[in-house]
């Protein structure tokens, strides 16, 4: 079989309904891309059973390999087991060995077992429960016409164990694979996409030539521009060569003001690093992110050594009584750089960040999306403003990686 290829399908009416968004099925899809295996479908349906009979139908027609997603529970609306018996032709038996772990899983929490769980434990006749069981829903495999399903549980870490440990490792086993496809990932701030897209071309034309990597771009936010480096290899140490060959490549195009990041790590994690190399602490004065950018960095573990910690002042008289600011305009160049320096004062560190703005939705004194932002490196205050064009919620995540940024490149400069 030169080129397998597993589709994806996730049961429930709420991911239809938009209730909930179905971020299993990328998850499972890059870990397929990653492991060599091709998805050319992935299929929502609902807590139908004529409509999810139709869709595994389908799906084994056109596709090797088939993960269904969800629908395992222990409810009425829990159809999944059901109908792959159905496809299979067969009928559903108790599985005693299982009946006796989600019994003692609930014995375990000191908690009654519902007699519905039960349902978990039925297997169709011929198939098989997965042997990774994080919670009470048991995966299962199945063989239907030469083509093999998995079910797995909606519940995200359940549902991931059983992907990671199990099933991808079975496709591969079953087929033979054994290449592997990794990727790079360099976070970048300060350029566009199409920019940096323009910046790369003659290297992305090049590598399409040449064959050994590939370059794409994703555009996320709070967690900057994303350049992925995809290669494969016949194993990690042959990956991990050509990724940090393009990497140094990619890099000697872009330069460090505009990469911050080599490794997937946030650019709040950038700072905090360039602060413990240079022996620096760091403060915050925040005004309309509310609390945001403090929030990205207790995210990050180990660094109460170098983060003193954030002033969040969000009313006028707050940012008169705690940063000493003395001007009536809080949204403004001098506000900020008063802010920048007060929370230095007021929290004793080194080098601080202060924002303040108007986030909308409505205009107050100063014009929607209006956002002035300052650093104070070594007690000079650098102050900037953006206009924004964004809802409220993108105002404060490109604020936050914004100002962030403004501090890395006056810390990098100080080297």
């Amino acid at each position: 079989m030169d080129r397998i290829n597993c589709e994806v399908v996730a049961v429930g009416t709420e991911l239809l309904l938009g209730q909930i968004v179905d971020t299993n099925s990328s998850w499972i899809g890059e870990q397929l891309a990653l492991s060599g295996i091709d998805s050319y479908f992935q299929t929502k349906v609902g807590d139908n059973p004529e409509r999810i009979k139709t869709v595994l139908k389908q799906a084994i027609r056109r596709s090797d390999f088939v993960i269904v997603c969800g629908g395992l529970g222990p409810t009425q609306d829990d159809l999944t087991r059901d109908m792959i018996a159905e496809v299979m032709g067969v009928q559903l038996v108790l599985d005693e060995d299982l009946a006796k772990r989600i019994q003692a899983m609930f014995s375990g929490r000191n908690r009654p077992m519902p007699e519905n769980n039960l349902r978990q434990a039925m297997v169709p006749e011929g198939a098989e429960a997965l042997p990774v069981m994080p919670g009470t829903a048991p995966g299962l495999k199945a063989v239907v016409n030469g083509k093999t399903i998995f079910a797995v549980p909606g519940v995200p870490w359940e549902m991931k164990q059983m992907v990671g440990e199990v099933i991808i490792p079975d496709i591969r086993n079953q087929v033979g694979l054994t290449s592997i496809i990794r990727s790079k990932t360099l976070r970048t701030w300060g350029d566009s996409e199409s920019g940096l897209a323009e910046k790369l071309a003659g290297e992305i034309e090049r590598l399409d030539q040449d064959g050994s990597a590939t370059i794409a771009f994703l555009a996320s936010g709070i967690e900057g521009l994303k350049v992925r480096i995809t290669a494969k290899g016949e194993n990690e140490e042959a990956v991990r060569s050509v990724l940090d060959g393009e990497a140094r490549v990619v890099a000697s195009i872009l330069g460090e003001e505009i990469i911050f990041s080599y490794d997937d790590e946030t650019m709040e994690s950038a700072v905090l690093q360039l602060c413990r190399a240079q022996g620096l602490t760091l403060g915050l004065a925040e005004s309309l992110t509310g609390g945001l950018i403090a929030s990205r960095i207790t995210d990050l573990p180990g660094f109460s050594d170098v983060f003193k910690g954030s002033i969040v002042a969000y009313a006028a008289g707050t940012k008169k009584q705690l940063l000493g600011v003395s001007v009536s305009s809080v949204v403004s160049q001098q506000a900020v750089e008063e802010m920048a320096l007060g929370a230095c004062e007021s929290l004793g560190c080194d080098v601080s960040i202060a924002v303040s703005g108007n986030a909308g939705p409505t205009a107050e004194e100063n014009e929607v999306g209006r956002v002035w932002m300052a650093t104070s490196v070594d007690g000079v205050v650098e102050a900037f403003t953006v206009k924004w064009p964004f809802d409220r919620h993108r105002i404060r995540q490109f604020t936050t990686i914004s100002v962030l940024n403004a501090l890395r490149l006056r810390l990098l400069a100080r080297n």
